[in-house]
């Protein structure tokens, strides 16, 4: 066998399954869920449950200061009952709140940072077995100090720490660094990525 493929990959091929019906059985402030019946040639009738995003795409914003610094802010996260450090981010506030003005809203908020550039470098599927949730990131620069707000009742107390690009990559190798929106945004930005943007 080579290495060439059957095919190139088609992510819009036609759909092994069909959808026979939907019905949204649970409802939040950031999210719904939906139950779906579906059919397959292989399995017959099946069950599956679908969480969506409400709003729109969740965002998160990989600041750069102007002497190379990243601000990561702790977060105590409920789900998994430990802290984090992330980029900050967040959903939008309305449905019609844009990605880039719920990146300056939560850079603002919970970093303490204005950006005169703002720029959106990845979307990428949050969980896609489960969610058809997308996460926008962007990358600011020219940064200028603001007042943070108080971020929530689980993080009551949170603090941002500035890290050099490197030691937050090390910070992901040796399992500091756990969220999936910092991970990458990091790994963009130590593989090139305020070259790629600004030339």
């Amino acid at each position: 066998m080579g290495n060439e493929t059957y095919r190139p990959f088609d992510p819009w091929r036609p759909s092994p399954v069909k959808e026979n019906g939907r019905k949204e059985i649970f409802n939040s402030h950031y999210f719904n869920i939906d139950h779906v019946n579906l059919e397959s040639a292989a399995s017959g009738t099946f069950d599956r449950y679908v969480l969506h995003g409400n709003n729109g795409d969740t965002v998160g914003v990989l600041a750069v200061t102007d002497d190379g610094m990243v601000p990561l802010v702790e977060q105590y996260r409920i789900p998994t009952h430990r802290w984090t450090l992330e980029i900050p981010g967040g959903h939008p506030a309305t449905p019609t709140e844009r990605p880039s003005e719920v990146a300056e809203r939560k850079l603002r908020e919970e970093a303490g940072y204005e950006a005169k550039e703002l720029v959106q470098f990845t979307r990428f599927i949050d969980e896609p077995s489960f969610s058809s949730q997308y996460t926008s990131l962007f990358l600011a620069t020219s940064l200028s100090q603001v007042e943070r707000a108080v971020i929530g009742p689980e993080s009551p107390r949170s603090d941002v720490r500035l890290f050099t690009p490197e030691e937050a990559v090390r910070l992901i190798i040796n399992g500091t660094i756990v969220d999936a929106k910092t991970i990458i945004a990091i790994l963009r930005l130590n593989n090139g990525l305020l070259k790629s943007i600004k030339g």
